[in-house]
């Protein structure tokens, strides 16, 4: 009683049969998170966290957290490989917002985002595509796409180069689009994004 074994290292046999593992099954979810929320699993004080919205063990990881304020698409899944990849800065896989700011960025800010600004601590971010949202007539909307993430690095650079940000929606992470999913709603990946997603961590 109380002895245990790891199927993948340890050989278990009844009555002289082996007996095998089950291949794990992965689980890939797409959510929509909304301001004041925070991207956990396991709750750190009184606010909503993730697991609020989706039924999650301590297996699952967070894909592409954002900060409390800001809103729209993270990953969740049990594939660690597949959250090691998307998230590893060495990969530089694509993340897409949209920005909304509180006054309209003149051409020679856009040109200092675009081309990289240097952030406290002396760190230059990399190139970065930036314009404006082509369905915004207000020209107060930014599309941007990120290959890095520094904590707070869009806040950071908006107060830096005069550009304060009222709100910051992410779009996209590598191939998978946020899609049509309200704030607090969540989605399985279909099977035609997740070969999207795993062809795209495969480097």
């Amino acid at each position: 009683m109380g002895d245990k074994a790891d199927l993948n290292t340890d050989t278990v046999a009844v009555d002289g049969k082996r007996i095998k593992d089950h291949k794990k099954i992965f689980t890939y979810i797409a959510f929509n998170k909304p301001r004041k929320v925070l991207s956990e699993i396991k709750k750190l004080d009184d606010r909503k966290i993730v697991a609020d919205y989706i039924n999650l063990d301590d297996y699952y990881f967070i894909v592409g957290r954002l900060d409390y304020d800001s809103e729209g698409l993270i990953l969740v899944t049990n594939d660690g490989d597949v959250a090691n990849k998307l998230t590893h800065p060495r990969y530089e896989h694509e993340k897409e917002y949209h920005v909304e700011t509180a006054k309209v960025p003149d051409q020679s800010q856009i040109y200092i985002w675009r081309n990289g600004v240097i952030l406290e601590g002396g760190y230059k971010t990399i190139p970065t595509q930036v314009d404006f949202l082509p369905s915004d007539k207000t020209k107060k909307w930014l599309r941007i796409i990120l290959r890095e993430g520094k904590k707070f690095q869009i806040r950071e650079i908006g107060t830096r180069i005069g550009i304060p940000i009222k709100r910051i929606i992410r779009t996209r992470i590598g191939p998978i689009e946020l899609g049509s999913i309200r704030p607090g709603e969540w989605r399985y990946l279909s099977a035609e994004e997740i070969t999207k997603l795993l062809k795209a961590v495969r480097i």
